[in-house]
Order: structure tokens, then C-alpha cells, then sequence
């Protein structure tokens, strides 16, 4: 279709897995008849399929109101088609219109994301569209729309606003999009708020006092405290100005990864405290931070939050209490039971419902079902899992097979009592599954954050995992839900910590953690070979596994070096990519440390990365001392890869400490080893390394034709990002030699690209190259504004840049008299304000 303004429309099928479980071998004339009802609509609109994957579309059309007709097309004949099984097939649909870039015959960057998160936003049945997708589209009659407010999007970097398509006749009312960072986008819970009242008054009313910063809710594991937190903070989200975040915590294992958490859910760069502490100092908002029990840091974090920030306020969850002063407690106790109107008594029947309809209390059956939800205490958890089991057994056994469990589970008095009976219940499900089942769940230990059915088949079943899966769904020890990339499953934090037990009381525990260690690994191998040779980087398919990734890491690291290497190694890009420079160093100190002096390529590998972090960060001579040590172990290995690899660090810090003679002949024995070895993206960055010396050196003439072999390199491998990353330095190095039209001709070419990769290192180069064709194009003020922004940029992502001093000096003596030194300065200072991204795209370079 090309490029310029196109609607790109994202859908698939909600709940597609659970579909296939109900309908068996009849689920593939359903997803026939779904996809020739949806490309019919599509071609009736003049779509353009750009990807069809299982259930899913990608779909481009010209203009937004052809996207809009075809997805109501779509779901009217979805809703007029009688499915197999007496099924409701229903398709989630996400529309956005931009100018998104074109490589390849296929769409990317930053407006297809959008797109795709507004469609996984979505709920079957539902079309939400963007802003600028609801002022373009012309809407066909017995189509409104409705103003669903601003949300922020995953890796969206700034709130959406977004719309829903309502179309007469068909279903209208649905949940709150799925979305983060917004006063909706908490949890949808499963359950009723039972019982809660004086609790959820009390919470309110003390979140509602001026002086009251910090309430904490506490209990034991399974009372409901995180239902009661999103209970409390959904009835105050007009209290709150900028939203109410949910914040998970149950996988953080550290302070670094408590901070990088909030981070995430508030979608700040970088994952750094400053960074979080000054974003929230400007607003006025609630956070709710849960499960905190397992972080010994997490009332320091609590503390610094409530120091730096006057206007948030903060919902804890945790079994104990944080000690900070001014912290109000709240403990959760178990809910009521008295009789049949009991709040327990009424959970247990709900859940019991949801698995057999026509469950009701009856005079034979009321007085176990009060003593069972007796003999749970009152626990919600306990009760949920209790409940199910009704599909197989009546009321009076259930009471008898849990009275037996838990005499022999509450024998032990080290435990408190309802933790206890927590655990006796979970036991009870345990022990009813089968041998295989119970392996698989056990095995569902080693994942943090959840896991996809290929992870899962990999790591715990050996199979196809659905069968087991599907019972312990049904006996509900996890939960299955949709992410980005398919169906993922979690365990209950309460669940995990149950499984992990019984894993480790078997001789499977070292086998189970390092089969997950190792496909993390291979994962992390495959992600940075997909990254060397596609559009973008596959940044947010590592970010999904990111606690998969640290919990491998962590693991690896004191049992199985070797592999803690390479994956520390394979995950270079990620924590470069997305910001984690502190995680990144901290890991690749500790697995270094961990491999000692023995070497190894692996070794060699890691102590690179760690160089890389190190010069980010601006420490050069610890820099050197580990580029040296690399360099001198892969010598010691006779591998002339590694020795290549370990010349082309140890050159890029020679560089930085300004030894340019010492930085050029390292950098030229490492571009004559790799000529013959097979490694063309490596060859291209040593390359374009050395081109930056000889320019620094003055031989432009030289340096250009480097440049220019590089990236006929890296335009043979599909490297977007590292087209980028070549094609401005080209433009820069042209600017230099006065040949400003053709420097301003690349940037311009580049700026899209750039912007939509969203990569803060390239962005601030970016700029610094803009800088310097405005300054030769006789606009020092717009030059001023862009230094200023991108200064301000460095030190908030605290990305520190050796060469300020100088750039700044060779920029006022280009300036000369055409701008005062106080104008520049004036200039410098709006720019502070102003960010990067928003001047690149207002400038005519």
C-alpha cells in the first residue's frame, strides 16, 4: 500500500484458548468461519492484509473511516453467524491512524505498537479506536461514539485517548479497556467485594485525610488484602487528579527491581529511582503497591516516595507492616461466618456457582457449607479453591475429605493457624490431581511472572501442556490469560510458594530451575540474533519475560555459571535498550564475580557487556581494566573471534579517554581479524568505530568511506537500528566537511526512523547531529534550544556525556558573532524545557 497516513486496524478472538479447550476439533470451523467473515469486510473496504497469525489480523487500510466501516461490518456479521457448540465467537478490535515507517513491504515503529496496544486494550465484541482515528473517520449510520478518557498503553511513552465504536443492536457495555497507568486499569477482579464495607469505609476515609500519606493493609496470605487495595483505590479514583496505579509485586525479589516495577506500570524511562521519585513529585496520585512482604527495602522505597512526592499517596499490601512513621495499619481479617448470609458463605456459593450453575443453599446443605467456610476460617482463597470441587463431590464429602486434610496438615505448630489451614486447602487440590498434574504444577514453580504454553511445554510438561493446564485451571491453582505474544499462565503468588515447597521436597528441583535457566538463555540468544537482523528491535517480547529473565539469571548465577554467562551476555541489548543500566551492571558484576578467574568465552563475552555498561556511564578507567582483562583472557582462549571482539571494546574505550592514535591502531588490527571471520554485523560496527576516529583525527575523507561500507553492511543484514545508528553518523561526518545539504537530506530521511525506535542513546546522538547542521545552516537559536534539550535529556536518563565541554566550545565558535553568548544561554535554557523528540520533529533541517 506504501507509505504516508494509513488506519491500521489490529484483531483477534478473546479467550481463543479456553475456545479450542470447549470446542475440541470443532474449533477449526470456527476459525475458517471467523476468518472468511472478517476478510470479507476487510476487502469490502479496501484492506490490505499486512499479517494473519492463528487468530489475529493486521490490517491496513487508507483512511480511518474505511477501518472504522470494515470493523463494524466485521462484528455485525460475526454477531448474525451461528457457531459451532452454540458458541459466541468474540473478536477484540483496535484502530489507529498515523504515517507509520515502511521497510521491506511491511509496516513499523511507534504508530503500528500503538495500534496493537489499542487492540489488545479491547474486549470481544468491542472496537476502540485512537484520538486522531475518531476526528478522521466518517461514521456510517447506526455507529457512535464514546469518549472512553485518556489511558496510558504499554511502551506507549505518552497517554492515549481513546474511543469506543458503538454500534447499534449489538453489545455496548464493557469492562474498562485494558490498559496501564490510568484510574481504570486496575485489576478486573474475579470476584465480588463481600463483606467489606466498614474495612473499605475506613480505608477511604483515611486515604481522603490531608495528613494521612501511607495505609498499609495486613494480614495473612489469602485474607483478600490485594481485592480489598483494588476495592479501596477504585472507589477513589476521582479523589486522585493524575489516576491510580497498580503496582504487582509479588515476582520482586529486590530493591533495584521494586523501583524498575513501579517504573514500568507508570511507563517512565528510565527505571531509575531519581527518575520515578521526580515524576511522581509533579503529580497528585494514588499508588498501590502489592505484596510487599518478601522486600526487606520496600518501606525505604515507600519512605523515599512519600519524601519526594508531597502529593501521592500510597495503598500497601503486605503480611506485616512497613515501620515507617505515620504509616496507618489496617489488618485484613478473614472474611465472616455466622450463618447462611454470611459474606463467606455467600463467596463459597458464587464460586460454587461459576462452576455448576444450579448450586443453591439448601436446608440439607446449608449448615456443611457454613462449616466448611468455617473450617477455612473464613479465607478467601482457601474458600475460591474450596469451592470448585463441588462439580465432583456433594457438599458433606467435601466437608469430610477437607476435615481429614486439615488435621493432618495443622499438625504442625510452627505455622500460624490460618496459614495453615491456607496450605491444608491448597494440599487438598493438590492431592486430588493426578501424579502427571501434580508434576506439571510443581514444575510451574520455576516461572516468575507467568509464563507462554511454549515455555510451559518446554520447562514443565515435555507436551503439549493444554490437558494439564485445562485441570489445574478447573481446580483453580493458576490462571490463564491472554499477552501479547498468546496465552500465558501464572500461579497465585500463594500457589507458587506452595509448588516451589513441594518441588523442592522431590529430587526434580535442580533439574526443573535449570531447564528454565537454559531456555531463558536460548530465548535471550534467539531475541539478539532476531534484534541484528529485523525493522525494530524485539524489545517489548524480552520486557514480557523480563522476570523470567532475572529469576534464569539469578538462579544460573549461583548454580550454573556457565549459563549465567551467556545469558547475562544475550541480555546486553535488553537492559541497554530499555534503560536498566544500573540492574545490568549489578548482574553482570555478580555473575562475574560468581565465574571467578577460570576462562571462558562466555566469561570473555560478559566482561564486554559490562564494558559497554561502564562507558555508558562514563567510568573509562574501570572501563579499561575490563576491556584489558576481556582482551587478554580470549588470547589466553586462541579464539580470534573473542580477540577481535575484545580489540574492538578495548579500542572504543581508547577512544573515549581521548588516546585516538592508541584507539585507531587497536581498532584496525580488529577490523583486519574480523575480514576473516564470518561475523558481518560485528565487522560493520568496528568499522563505523573506526570511521569515528579517523574523523576525529580529521581524515573525513577516510572516515567517509568506512561509514559508507558500513552501512552497505548492515543494509545487506536488515539492521534497522543499526542503519540509524550508521546513517547519522554519516550525516554528522558530512556536516563536518561543510556539505551540509546532504548531511540535512540523511537527517531528515532519518528522523522518523529515529523517533520510532525510541532509543534514548541514538535520540541524543541524533540531536547532537541536528545541532550541528543547524549551527552551519545559520540557526543558531534552533542549535541553542536542541543543545539545551538534549543536555537536560542526558541528565535525566543519567547518561553522562564526556565530550559536553567540547561540543559546547565548537558550537560558540560556529556561532561566532551571529548570536550572543547571553542569547545562546537564553536559547539553552527553553530548550531544558523542551524534550528532544518534540524539536527533532519541529525542525526544517
Amino acid at each position: 500500500m506504501g507509505g504516508g497516513t494509513v488506519a491500521m486496524l489490529f484483531s483477534d478472538i478473546e479467550g481463543s484458548t479456553m475456545l479450542l479447550r470447549r470446542l475440541g476439533d470443532l474449533y477449526l470451523d470456527a476459525l475458517e468461519g471467523h476468518r472468511r467473515i472478517l476478510r470479507a469486510a476487510w476487502t469490502a473496504y479496501g484492506g490490505t492484509e499486512m499479517g494473519t497469525e492463528g487468530d489475529s489480523f493486521f490490517v491496513v487500510f487508507r483512511a480511518a473511516g474505511d477501518a472504522v466501516r470494515a470493523a463494524v461490518e466485521g462484528q455485525r456479521r460475526l454477531a448474525d453467524h451461528r457457531w459451532p457448540g452454540g458458541e459466541q465467537l468474540r473478536v477484540r478490535i483496535g484502530i489507529h491512524t498515523g504515517t507509520p515507517g515502511v521497510y521491506a513491504g511491511d509496516y513499523w515503529g511507534m504508530d503500528v505498537h500503538l495500534a496493537a496496544r489499542i487492540g489488545a486494550a479491547a474486549h470481544g465484541g468491542q472496537i476502540i479506536m485512537s484520538a486522531v482515528t475518531s476526528r478522521l473517520a466518517e461514521l456510517p449510520d447506526g455507529v457512535t461514539v464514546r469518549d472512553l478518557g485518556t489511558h496510558h498503553l504499554k511502551d506507549i511513552p505518552e497517554p492515549e485517548h481513546l474511543f469506543q465504536v458503538v454500534i447499534e443492536g449489538l453489545p455496548s457495555d464493557f469492562p474498562p479497556p485494558r490498559t496501564l497507568g490510568t484510574a481504570t486499569s486496575l485489576p478486573a477482579p474475579s470476584t465480588p467485594l463481600l463483606g467489606r464495607g466498614p474495612d473499605l469505609d475506613r480505608i477511604t476515609g483515611l486515604l481522603t485525610q490531608p495528613d494521612v500519606r501511607l495505609v498499609t493493609l495486613t494480614g495473612p496470605g489469602g485474607s483478600g488484602k490485594t481485592r480489598l487495595a483494588i476495592g479501596a483505590a477504585s472507589a477513589l479514583t476521582e479523589k486522585f487528579p493524575n489516576g491510580v496505579y497498580f503496582v504487582p509485586l509479588a515476582t520482586a525479589t529486590s530493591e533495584n527491581v521494586l523501583w524498575t516495577t513501579i517504573a514500568e506500570v507508570l511507563d517512565i524511562p528510565p527505571r531509575e529511582r531519581g527518575r520515578v521519585v521526580a515524576y511522581l513529585a509533579q503529580r497528585s496520585l494514588l499508588l498501590v503497591l502489592d505484596n510487599l512482604e518478601q522486600l526487606p527495602a520496600a518501606g525505604k522505597v515507600a519512605a523515599e516516595i512519600l519524601a519526594g512526592a508531597a502529593h501521592v499517596k500510597v495503598v500497601a499490601t503486605s503480611r506485616r507492616a512497613l515501620g515507617l512513621l505515620g504509616e496507618h495499619q489496617h489488618p485484613v481479617a478473614p472474611l465472616p461466618v455466622t450463618d447462611a448470609d454470611s459474606a463467606a458463605v455467600q463467596l463459597f456459593v458464587q464460586r460454587a456457582q461459576a462452576v455448576q450453575p444450579a448450586f443453591t443453599l439448601t436446608a440439607a446443605n446449608t449448615a456443611d457449607v457454613v462449616a466448611i467456610c468455617r473450617r477455612l476460617d473464613g479465607l478467601p482463597l482457601a474458600i475460591e479453591l474450596c469451592a470448585p470441587r463441588v462439580r465432583l463431590l456433594g457438599v458433606a464429602e467435601l466437608l469430610a475429605r477437607l476435615d481429614r486434610s486439615l488435621d493432618v496438615a495443622s499438625a504442625s505448630g510452627a505455622t500460624p493457624e490460618r496459614q495453615r489451614t491456607l496450605r491444608a486447602t491448597i494440599d487438598w487440590s493438590y492431592e486430588l490431581l493426578s501424579a502427571e498434574d501434580r508434576r506439571t504444577f510443581r514444575r510451574l514453580a520455576v516461572f516468575s511472572g507467568g509464563a507462554d504454553l511454549t515455555a510451559v511445554e518446554k520447562v514443565a510438561t515435555g507436551t503439549d501442556p493444554l490437558d494439564a493446564l485445562a485441570e489445574l485451571s478447573d481446580a483453580n491453582l493458576l490462571t490463564l490469560t491472554e499477552g501479547p505474544e498468546g496465552p500465558r499462565v501464572r500461579l497465585l503468588e500463594t500457589t507458587r510458594q506452595y509448588a516451589a515447597d513441594e518441588l523442592h521436597a522431590t529430587d526434580e528441583a535442580t533439574t526443573a530451575y535449570g531447564s528454565h535457566a537454559t531456555y531463558y538463555a536460548d530465548l535471550a540468544d534467539r531475541l539478539e540474533e532476531i534484534k541484528k537482523s529485523t525493522a525494530e528491535a524485539p524489545l517489548a517480547q524480552a520486557e514480557v519475560d523480563l522476570d523470567n529473565f532475572r529469576a534464569a539469571l539469578t538462579w544460573a548465577t549461583a548454580n550454573d555459571v556457565q549459563t549465567g554467562l551467556r545469558l547475562c551476555s544475550a541480555l546486553g541489548w535488553v537492559w541497554i535498550v530499555g534503560g536498566y543500566h544500573a540492574e545490568s551492571r549489578r548482574s553482570h558484576e555478580d555473575v562475574i564475580a560468581a565465574a571467578g578467574t577460570t576462562s571462558s568465552p562466555e566469561l570473555a563475552a560478559c566482561l564486554r557487556g559490562l564494558c559497554n555498561l561502564l562507558l555508558i556511564q562514563g567510568d573509562t578507567e574501570q572501563a579499561l581494566e575490563v576491556a584489558t582483562r576481556s582482551l587478554d583472557m580470549a588470547r589466553r582462549l586462541e579464539d580470534p573471534a573473542a580477540v577481535a571482539f575484545g580489540m574492538t571494546v578495548l579500542g572504543t574505550v581508547q577512544r573515549q579517554q581521548g588516546d585516538l592514535d592508541a584507539a585507531r591502531a587497536t581498532l584496525a588490527a580488529a577490523v583486519e581479524q574480523l575480514r576473516g571471520l564470518d561475523d558481518p554485523w560485528r565487522l560493520s560496527r568496528v568499522i563505523s568505530h573506526l570511521a569515528g576516529v579517523e574523523e576525529a583525527l580529521g581524515n573525513l575523507e577516510h572516515a567517509e568511506v568506512l561509514l559508507r561500507e558500513s552501512l552497505t553492511i548492515i543494509e545487506s543484514l536488515g539492521d534497522a537500528y543499526e542503519l540509524a545508528v550508521q546513517g547519522q553518523n554519516l550525516a554528522f561526518l558530512l556536516a563536518l566537511a561543510n556539505r551540509v545539504d546532504e548531511a540535512s537530506a540523511i537527517a531528515r530521511d532519518l528522523t522518523p526512523t529515529v523517533l520510532a525506535l525510541g532509543s534514548p542513546s541514538l535520540t541524543m546522538a541524533f540531536s547532537n547531529t541536528a545541532m550541528n547542521i543547524l549551527l552551519r545552516r545559520g540557526d543558531p537559536a534552533g542549535a541553542a534550544e536542541l543543545f539545551g534539550a538534549e543536555e537536560a535529556m542526558g541528565e535525566r536518563l543519567e547518561i553522562p556525556n564526556p565530550y559536553r565541554d567540547e561540543e559546547l566550545a565548537e558550537a560558540l565558535e560556529l556561532v561566532g558573532d551571529a548570536l550572543s553568548r547571553d542569547d545562546w544561554d537564553r536559547h539553552r535554557q527553553v530548550g531544558r524545557t523542551e524534550r528532544v523528540e518534540d524539536l527533532l520533529q519541529q525542525m526544517a533541517l
